[in-house]
């Protein structure tokens, strides 16, 4: 029998394999490294993208802080305005106040009373006045409380006062003027 040394074979055949898997190594380090590289370059892309996207909303919510603090300057300066405007419509409701107030008095005085003062405070209006009976303080505040104006007449006070030979009485009142609701708004 003839005897073959295969140990030289198998020693190729085992270098061989050993240059393939060593090729095979290589092979596999290098689509590892670009695989690496390539989800390296993503996640980079992704990220700046991000940061872009992030300071762009930076930009515009700055932009958007700016309009809104226009917008409350505005609503504070329409609120003013309008403040104003309530201010001249109240102011113009009640210019004819006072002559309405002085016309009523002078409708509603009973004969035998003057008034020395009428003072208006909003729509409460004090009257200081002389009179030569108390009956006629009732019956003016009587007219008063039927007048469409004038209303809610309060008395104060009413005292003794002689003016020489005559005895008068000195009255002090309140009154409040009434407003309808067209004058009111």
């Amino acid at each position: 029998m003839m005897r073959i040394n295969l140990l030289p074979h198998r020693e190729t055949r085992r270098k061989q394999q050993q240059q393939q898997f060593a090729i095979a190594l290589g092979l596999v380090a290098a689509v590892g490294a670009v695989v690496a590289y390539g989800v390296y370059f993503l996640l980079g892309q992704q990220y700046d993208g991000h940061v872009s996207g992030n300071k762009y909303l930076t930009e515009e919510i700055a932009t958007l802080d700016k309009e809104i603090a226009e917008i409350n300057r505005l609503k504070e300066q329409t609120s003013s305005l309008l403040a104003r405007k309530q201010v001249v419509e109240t102011l113009q409701s009640n210019r004819s106040d006072t002559v309405h107030l002085l016309d009523q008095l002078v409708r509603q005085l009973p004969d035998g009373m003057y008034l020395r003062t009428v003072r208006q405070q909003g729509s409460k209006v004090a009257i200081n006045g002389v009179t030569q009976s108390q009956a006629r303080v009732s019956t003016l505040m009587r007219n008063l409380e039927s007048s469409q104006k004038l209303g809610n007449p309060a008395l104060v006070e009413i005292k003794a006062l002689s003016q020489g030979a005559t005895r008068a009485n000195e009255f002090t009142m309140n009154v409040q003027i009434v407003r309808t609701k067209a004058e009111k708004g």
